[in-house]
């Protein structure tokens, strides 16, 4: 199986549509002047070059110069694509059979409006566009400063400590003063100082995973993404999401990330790894230190900026908890789906096995993708707009940093990728060159994504360059 696309992604700006009469998007930024060093004039004449005395003059430094970058809005009145052009103007590229099985939407971010649509309603696999969902639910369903805690508790015999995993993968072991591979995530070395601070001997270490259900593998997942670094074993306490090379994307993984982080606990004080074992933490067991995770908001935007497959499954466990559903890829799933449908989403026709999307089982047809930008780059569904800002640039950034190259689209798509063996999908939006914003969503499957990717950024090019009125 091919995982996501593995493309380093920073972000680079900020984007944000509205609907109606408020539509704003990013359309330029006209480069800010140069600062020059104009320097100032030196004259020196050294005794022994024609002068017993030295003499130095200096200019007026220059006045500074300013930014001035102008941000121009989305224009209310832009002219608005009819569908006859937008389906002319697609119909070429709509011909190539690297599509393979194909559908997908086009809207109108200002009116909601669907301008064109190809089997809209057909479930398919949509890889890692899934975290669109799971990114939609959890913006609506959990507070942008949500928190996990890791914890660690004295344990039921002398000189036993247990660490309690919360669903933060995002832990550190990496040594004091450099980073993790996650920005802004909690470190180990936090827990070692607390727990020092607290007298607390330490002989033998417990790692309670309880907080999850037993299940750690999705139905759809291969045990070779493990290896491949798409994946882990879901369990709630990792280090830098079970990278055996902490600060690499797609390092292989761990198939025991929790019992590692137990592991690298109990060497901070001597404790041999035979001495760390599975188990629960005592009821009402004294504390002894506790670290929190990045705030959701963050670890949402790493989330779509790398498509990490770890955190999309813990944040799904974390939407799961808020609406009392089990912590497990049922619960997950449920309470995705259940979120959604509750904000008034169409969820028919969505089947899910994972919150990331790396399942071949999962199914979601393209009609319901497109809803979701389209509520985001609008105005009844505010809290959606921050999805728009994670989402990768084309020719840029994340996983479509390698993608587009010159072409139309490139640094106009932003886009969530998805790419698995036999499925490509593209989901977000662009404006086009009338200045009007389109939110699409683009799903190939049954080819492998060597041919429909490129087939899929054309598609998406020809939005940004059509106008179509």
């Amino acid at each position: 199986m091919l995982g996501k696309a593995g493309a380093k992604d920073r972000k680079i700006g900020s984007l944000a549509a509205r609907r109606r009469t408020r539509v704003r998007l990013l359309l330029g930024v006209v480069a800010v002047g140069v600062i020059a060093a104009v320097g100032a004039y030196l004259v020196i004449q050294q005794p022994g070059f024609g002068s017993a005395s030295a003499t130095r003059t200096t200019t007026a430094p220059p006045p500074p110069v300013t930014a001035n970058p102008q941000v121009t809005p989305v224009p209310d009145g832009a002219p608005t694509p009819t569908p006859e052009a937008l389906a002319a103007a697609l119909a070429p590229a709509l011909a190539n059979p690297d599509l393979g099985a194909f559908t997908g939407v086009v809207s109108d971010a200002v009116t909601g409006t669907v301008l064109w649509s190809q089997g809209p309603d057909t479930p398919m696999i949509p890889a890692s566009t899934t975290k669109v969902l799971t990114a939609a639910a959890a913006l609506l369903a959990l507070p942008p400063e949500h928190r996990v805690a890791t914890r660690v508790v004295q344990g039921a015999e002398p000189g036993q400590i247990v660490l309690v995993g919360g669903g933060d993968p995002t832990l550190t072991a990496q040594p004091a003063g450099q980073p993790g591979y996650y920005p802004g995530g909690p470190r180990l070395d936090d827990l070692v100082s607390q727990i020092r601070r607290a007298g607390a001997v330490v002989e033998s270490v417990v790692v309670d995973s309880s907080a999850y259900s037993e299940q750690a593998m999705a139905r759809g997942w291969m045990p070779t993404d493990i290896a491949a670094g798409y994946i882990a074993p879901i369990e709630p306490v990792m280090l830098d999401g079970a990278r055996r090379e902490p600060l690499v994307d797609e390092s292989s993984r761990s198939a025991t990330p929790a019992l590692d982080a137990g592991r690298a606990l109990a060497a901070a004080f001597g404790v041999a790894p035979d001495r760390v074992t599975a188990g629960v933490a005592p009821s009402g067991a004294a504390p002894l230190a506790s670290v929190e995770s990045a705030p959701l908001r963050n670890r949402l935007g790493q989330m779509m900026e790398h498509s990490d497959n770890v955190l999309a499954e813990t944040i799904g466990r974390e939407i799961a908890a808020e609406v009392g559903a089990e912590p497990s890829f049922a619960g997950a799933t449920s309470a995705i789906v259940q979120v959604l449908s509750d904000a008034g989403f169409d969820v028919g026709g969505v089947a899910l096995h994972d919150a990331s999307g790396l399942s071949v089982d999962d199914r979601i047809p393209a009609r319901l993708l497109d809803e979701i930008l389209t509520a985001a780059t609008g105005d009844d569904m505010p809290e959606l707009r921050p999805m728009l800002d994670d989402l990768p640039v084309a020719g840029a950034t994340g996983t479509l940093s390698a993608r587009y190259g010159t072409g139309a689209g490139a640094g106009w798509v932003r886009a969530k990728t998805g790419t698995l063996s036999q499925a490509s999908a593209l989901v977000g939006y662009v404006t086009d060159v009338g200045d009007r914003v389109l939110a699409f969503a683009l799903m190939s499957n049954d080819r492998s994504p060597d041919v429909s990717r490129p087939a899929l950024d054309a598609l998406a090019s020809t939005l940004r360059s059509c106008g179509c009125t």
